[in-house]
């Protein structure tokens, strides 16, 4: 199933560096001024040089008034689910629906650093399932009765759901190896991955594991939509490597990987205004134009 037929979703990855806090708020406006879609910031509570990545996208959604905002991806092991639920639904509440999840099993040694909790490889995919049930059971308040959860990693006795998101938050999740991926197709409305770290298993065989895992849960595979994350990119005058060359062989490059891979949404890291602005103002219209054609909906 090369093209899961998603409507394009294109943004940013910037990196919330606190000494340059109105810098990294600067790209998030620009990001919007160029017509872009999304802005997402990566969440690294240890790091002591990086902005609180939930309250810089509060900031960002209220100085902005269409992007969508993200975390790239939520530190799990740093934000107990119960809690995150609440500050995901209230962010979209005060941005008028313009959040999405981003979630990921964490980085065990630093949060260990800081929790004193140590998990396993295992046991952190465990934890982040869990948790996916719990986002999903704050936000569910038609559901009868308070929640309860009694898993392995989280408890919770009795909590009254809410509040209501401004609408149905997406889950994407940053997964690599063959445990996370079928997560990602069983429970998941996305895939998050970072091109320059998928190895092994491949794109490919990385879709078919989300797609297997999603058919087997009685889900249409279609229902998740393939985000990428891009570094190590640049434009120049002649092409030079892949995403790294002039706008149209940006286009052909980006077309590749929607119509062979299923990929919709694709945000650019490097934090570099000139890029921004070639993306959204050239790159971004004559995409979407290509893969309108390519699908005959022009």
């Amino acid at each position: 199933m090369p093209d899961y037929g998603h409507d394009l979703v294109l943004g940013t990855f910037v990196t919330p560096e606190a000494g340059v806090a109105e810098e990294v708020v600067g790209l998030a406006g620009l990001t919007e001024e160029v017509g872009l879609d999304m802005v997402t910031v990566q969440d690294h509570p240890y790091n002591a040089a990086f902005l609180d990545t939930y309250t810089l996208l509060t900031w960002i959604a209220a100085r902005t008034s269409r992007l969508r905002v993200s975390a790239n991806v939520t530190s799990l092991p740093l934000r107990p689910p119960a809690v995150l639920a609440r500050v995901a639904a209230s962010l979209d509440i005060l941005s008028g629906g313009r959040f999405e999840m981003g979630l990921g099993a964490g980085v065990p040694i630093p949060a260990a650093r800081m929790t004193g909790r140590r998990l396993s490889a295992g046991e952190s995919i465990d934890a982040l399932e869990e948790a996916i049930d719990i986002l999903r059971g704050v936000w569910d308040v038609d559901a009868d009765g308070p929640l309860r959860h009694q898993g392995e990693h989280y408890e919770i006795p009795q909590m009254k759901r809410g509040p209501r998101p401004a609408h149905d938050i997406a889950i994407s999740l940053g997964a690599y190896k063959p445990r996370m991926l079928r997560l990602t197709g069983r429970k998941a409305d996305g895939w998050l991955p970072t091109l320059d770290y998928i190895k092994e298993p491949g794109i490919a065989e990385s879709n078919r594991l989300i797609d297997d895992a999603a058919t087997e849960a009685g889900r249409d595979p279609r229902q998740i939509r393939r985000h990428l994350n891009l570094f190590n990119i640049g434009f120049s005058p002649v092409g030079k490597a892949f995403l790294q060359g002039p706008p149209e062989q940006w286009v052909d490059d980006l077309l590749s990987l929607v119509l062979e891979h299923g990929f919709s949404g694709f945000y650019i890291g490097g934090d570099d205004p000139d890029m921004i602005r070639t993306f959204g103002e050239e790159v971004a219209p004559a995409l979407r134009a290509e893969v309108a054609r390519e699908r005959g909906t022009t």
